[in-house]
């Protein structure tokens, strides 16, 4: 006679628990490091993006408040404009808003700066608030 499942299961008890217990770590270990990554390119990123930022903040004072077409030249702007919004699609919401937000407006005001104190202020307002979003996703990262 053969030995009936609730024996076999009694008799093999500690590799099954030991098998579940290994099964769930490597899934718990695989997701782990999954989110790792995902932390570490959305920091990289937003770091990155911080820089490009800051960059894009020295065009826009140079340009409108000193008018030094050298170090202000507002098409100058417009490759930092573009490196932001593309690193800014690797992080979450709220900064790819943002970023669009932030392109939008330099799109409309870059050609004033030196000009009107409304475009700088609706520049600056951008780069503003895809700081703070930037900071503050970063600061959600665990």
């Amino acid at each position: 006679m053969g030995i009936s499942i609730r024996t076999q299961i009694r008799n093999n008890l500690v590799a099954i628990i030991s098998l579940t217990v290994a099964l769930s770590g490597l899934g718990y270990n695989t997701w782990r490091n999954e989110r790792s990554e995902l932390n570490s390119n959305v920091r990289t990123a937003g770091f990155e993006v911080l820089t490009e930022v800051g960059a894009l903040q020295r065009v826009v004072f140079f340009a409108h408040y000193d008018r030094n077409p050298e170090h202000g030249n507002p098409r100058m702007g417009w490759a930092h404009v573009l490196t932001i919004h593309d690193l800014s699609q690797v992080i979450p919401a709220p900064v790819p808003e943002q970023a669009d937000r932030l392109k939008d407006t330099w799109g409309q005001h870059w050609d004033r700066l030196g000009e009107s104190d409304a475009s700088v202020a609706a520049i600056n307002d951008a780069i503003d608030a895809y700081r703070l979003a930037i900071l503050a996703t970063l600061r959600t990262l665990r």
